[in-house]
C-alpha cells in the first residue's frame, strides 16, 4: 500500500469537516469521494487526525459504530437527531 499523502489526509479532513449535524458519512463514502483505494485508510487517519472533527458522524458500512466507540459516538448521533434502531444507525435517512 502506497503512504498516505498530507493532501489525501487534507482532502479526507475537508470531507468529514463538511459532514452537516443530523447526517452521516460511511468510511466508504468518505474514501470514494477522497480518491482513496480503501476505507481502511479513512479509517487510520482519523484515528490519528480526528480530533477536531465532527469524527462521530463517519460510521461503518454496516451502520453500526466500532465497539469501543458505540455508547459515546451513538449518545452524540442521537443528540444531532440521527435515527438509531436498535444501535445501529439507519443509513437510508441519515446518510449523506
Amino acid at each position: 500500500m502506497a503512504a498516505t499523502t498530507e493532501e489525501q489526509v487534507e482532502r479526507v479532513r475537508a470531507l468529514v469537516a463538511a459532514i452537516p449535524p443530523g447526517r452521516v458519512a460511511t468510511y466508504g463514502d468518505i474514501a470514494n469521494a477522497a480518491g482513496l483505494s480503501s476505507p481502511r485508510t479513512v479509517g487510520w487517519i482519523m484515528r490519528t487526525d480526528s480530533a477536531d472533527l465532527p469524527w462521530h458522524r463517519v460510521i461503518g458500512a454496516s451502520g453500526r459504530p466500532s465497539p469501543h466507540l458505540a455508547t459515546r459516538q451513538l449518545r452524540l448521533l442521537a443528540e444531532e437527531g440521527v435515527p438509531i434502531v436498535d444501535g445501529r444507525v439507519d443509513l437510508r435517512t441519515a446518510r449523506l
